[in-house]
């Protein structure tokens, strides 16, 4: 399973705890280093463009590899990414977006691709298309991964590749992961990521049931 580290970077102010509790607004770089058969650095600064590097162990160094990094303009592979196993527990918008997905959005059915490993997800999902599900459900109600060190900077990564960084339905509406202020360090926050192909399924499914849905 190829696994990989995420990292976020914020301007210090006064030094405590508050410092690091801060919305995606003031994340300066965000980025991640996955490990599998290469060695990956993907990086962004806040209003610039997502740039890709590949570890070279002959010489020791990150190679710049992958330039100006987006989703694809098509939307891609039609990947869906998710824990099936919580499908009990989603909320029905969900279970019906994913049901899409499996049945075939425009005639063909997805691929269902989980590692289980949010970069090594994520990274798949950036390169080739697709989306990636982790929602608020009943069982977790505030989502699994954690908002500070996992969902804002990979929502950082994800928009500016052009992509969407959902919530989901989440604290009574649909927002952006980014604009998400953690009131903890280890606080979570449920994730819809992917280009707007795909996360637009699932807003169309909000929509269908209701809720009040961001335009993409």
């Amino acid at each position: 399973v190829s696994v990989g580290t995420i990292f976020s970077v914020y301007e210090k102010k006064d030094g405590t705890v508050d410092d690091l509790l801060r919305t995606g607004a003031d994340c300066i770089c965000a980025g991640y280093c996955c490990y599998s058969s290469a060695c990956e650095l993907v990086f962004t600064f806040n209003g610039g463009s997502v740039e890709g590097f590949c570890l070279d162990p002959t010489i020791g160094e990150f190679v710049h590899t992958r330039f100006d990094m987006k989703f694809p303009a098509d939307g891609g592979k039609r990947i869906y990414s998710c824990n099936e196993g919580n499908f009990i527990h989603w909320d029905q918008p969900i279970k019906d977006a994913v049901e899409a997905f499996k049945n075939g959005v425009g005639g063909k059915p997805y691929s269902a691709r989980y590692v289980g490993s949010m970069v090594a997800d994520i990274h798949r999902t950036l390169l080739y298309g697709g989306i990636y599900i982790y929602p608020a459900d009943k069982k977790s109600p505030q989502g699994k991964l954690r908002c500070l060190y996992e969902g804002i900077p990979m929502a950082l990564i994800i928009e500016q590749a052009g992509g969407i960084a959902s919530t989901g339905y989440f604290n009574g509406k649909i927002g952006r992961v980014a604009e998400l202020k953690p009131d903890a360090i280890h606080c979570k926050c449920p994730i819809i990521m992917g280009g707007p192909r795909d996360v637009g399924v699932v807003y169309d499914c909000y929509k269908k049931a209701g809720i009040e849905t961001p335009s993409i």
